[in-house]
């Protein structure tokens, strides 16, 4: 053997796809590479691909189901605009109004602030595209980044703006915006066009696991069922909690409706848009007939904060003392709120089978949707506010 051959068996030429720089990624199609970014979904995951390379840039631009998620809130600190709110509200003559004054005073304020904006690095090769910092913390921690000046504030609006096929948009917020005490159920799904279309609220004083024992095992369930509500529901305040939670869980989503209005204008393309938040507590929902008709028929502004403003109502209440689950759980005080506008119950036939009720939540709470509308219902109606 030579020693020209041991050479090259000690240090073997390189293959030739390595000499040939071959980058195999960029043999993949357009089409391909689409599917994989839909996938992907995240905004910020998104415009961190966008940095990749010019054909990544000119592809995610063209994404068409968007995840936006909300690090945190930025405080208003506007105390001009809180003031014009407080006397808006103390303004108001309604029935309702010392009602709200107690609901705004847990609730505008961070609804306010959901001019709610994502932290972005400044992109720094001019794409317009901005890949994502660290949370940052609005508890008034100091980082690096903030102090010079690398991190800038985007909202769900200006980050969106880059991409101009948007089919399905996902927003989900930090939390929900309804404080309630621990141990309490409260949840809604609201559906929109240019006002509210329907909401679902499902609401429980508390929730009991291993079939309302305690640790124990003593019977926590005292109360007697005869598919009635109790009186004890209106002299112990059960009635006006739930006033609360129906008010509440309105006002909420009609402001997380207002915010949107924005970005339903600017994309056309839209089918399917939800805002959510981390805590599971409300959904809005809105499909192409109902953002098509936002866009056609301009909503209508509450003058007590930005909100839309909620239509006169009807609403159906079904209230079990308990309601066992399945799997064991029990719902103490479970309360199930169907709302839909009085003209669209003249306009609109009622469906009569409740799908739209009891297919609101996701499960379990879907089957406690479905065996509370079995139960006896309650009729009530409410003003626009």
């Amino acid at each position: 053997m030579s020693r020209s051959d041991l050479a090259h068996k000690i240090f073997p030429e390189p293959c030739n796809i390595l000499s040939d720089d071959i980058d195999h990624f960029d043999s993949l199609p357009d089409s391909i590479l689409l599917l994989i970014f839909n996938q992907i979904a995240d905004v910020k995951a998104l415009g961190r691909c966008c940095l990749v390379s010019k054909r990544f840039h000119f592809l995610v631009p063209q994404v068409d189901n968007i995840l936006v998620r909300v690090d945190c809130v930025i405080s208003d600190d506007d105390s001009s605009g809180g003031s014009s709110s407080s006397s808006s509200v103390s303004k108001s003559h309604t029935p309702f109004s010392s009602l709200f004054r107690f609901v705004f005073g847990g609730i505008v304020k961070p609804l306010q602030s959901l001019t709610q904006f994502l932290q972005f690095k400044r992109s720094v090769n001019g794409t317009g595209f901005a890949a994502s910092s660290s949370s940052l913390s609005v508890n008034g921690e100091d980082y690096d980044e903030l102090d010079q000046g690398g991190v800038t504030h985007h909202s769900p609006t200006q980050v969106l703006k880059n991409f101009n096929e948007i089919k399905i948009l996902r927003i989900e917020l930090p939390s929900g915006e309804l404080g309630v005490d621990d141990g309490v159920l409260l949840k809604w799904r609201a559906d929109f066009g240019s006002t509210l279309d329907n909401c679902v609220i499902l609401g429980a004083s508390s929730v009991m696991p291993s079939k309302g024992l305690d640790g124990n095992g003593v019977n926590l369930i005292n109360e007697d069922d005869n598919g009635s509500i109790p009186e004890s529901f209106y002299t112990n305040g059960g009635l006006k909690l739930r006033v609360v939670w129906t008010i509440s869980s309105l006002i909420a989503a009609s402001a997380r409706h207002y915010l949107l209005q924005p970005i339903i204008s600017e994309h056309k393309t839209l089918d399917s848009l939800v805002l959510t938040d981390g805590d599971g507590q409300g959904v809005l929902c809105m499909n192409r007939e109902q953002l098509e008709e936002l866009r056609v028929k301009p909503l209508s502004a509450s003058s007590a904060s930005k909100r839309t403003l909620v239509p006169a109502l009807n609403m159906r209440l079904w209230y079990a003392p308990h309601l066992e689950l399945p799997d064991g759980t029990v719902l103490k005080g479970a309360t199930l709120v169907a709302i839909r506008p009085s003209e669209q119950s003249v306009v609109k036939k009622e469906v009569a089978d409740g799908s739209w009720v009891s297919s609101a939540f996701e499960e379990p709470y879907g089957t406690a949707a479905k065996m509370l509308i079995k139960r006896r219902t309650y009729c009530l109606e409410m003003n626009s506010f």
